[in-house]
């Protein structure tokens, strides 16, 4: 039998708001929502961003495509109906921490612009904040820190994003961090210098 969507459910609002949690919490919250290739560095960038903001004294939580896998998603496999859902599912979860006044860091490779957009129109205005992690192809295969393109060449893995499942780059992202002509460091601090810009933090 099919799953059924729940009916008869209503929408309880909280007596404490979002804007008290920010007030509470000395900072806006929002997602950072870091896409890229596999092995253009999201996951060392979304961690470094955390560690800087928690420096910085701002609360965060961060969900990394992997980890969430163990979990929550495992579940999903990597079709693209799979994908979609598993993205589907991050949003609503990033969308709980953001009204709970934190700064959300997701990590995901996230291929489709469609589902990047869901996500992003489940926040106000502002809220998602799209990073593009950058790195060309061949750097990433270079790179290859988990084995995976050389096993999707030899066709052990289907549906690899960059070899034969598609990634459709952001076309308007809020930034572009190119980790294959920056350093670690200084991509971090394009993204802090962004969230002050914004004064998010």
């Amino acid at each position: 039998m099919a799953n059924q969507a729940a009916t008869n459910i209503v929408w309880h609002s909280a007596t404490v708001t979002k804007d008290d949690r920010q007030t509470l919490n000395g900072h806006k919250s929002c997602v950072l929502w870091f896409t890229g290739l596999s092995g253009a560095g999201k996951s060392t960038l979304a961690n470094a961003v955390e560690k800087r903001l928690y420096e910085l004294n701002k609360r965060t939580y961060i969900l990394d495509g992997d980890n969430v896998r163990h979990g929550l998603n495992k579940d999903l496999g990597f079709s693209a109906a799979d994908r979609t859902e598993n993205i589907r599912r991050i949003a609503e979860v990033s969308k709980l921490f953001v009204d709970a006044g934190l700064i959300s860091v997701t990590a995901f490779i996230s291929p489709f612009r469609e589902d990047r957009q869901v996500a992003r129109d489940l926040l106000a205005p502002g809220e998602f904040i799209e990073v593009y992690v950058k790195c060309s192809l061949d750097e990433c295969e270079n790179r290859d820190p988990k084995g995976l393109y050389a096993k999707a060449r030899k066709g052990e893995i289907p549906n690899f994003t960059g070899i034969s499942s598609p990634y459709e780059e952001p076309l308007e992202p809020e930034l572009v961090v190119e980790t294959d002509l920056l350093s670690l460091e200084e991509s971090v601090e394009k993204v802090i210098s962004y969230l002050q810009y914004r004064n998010i933090i």
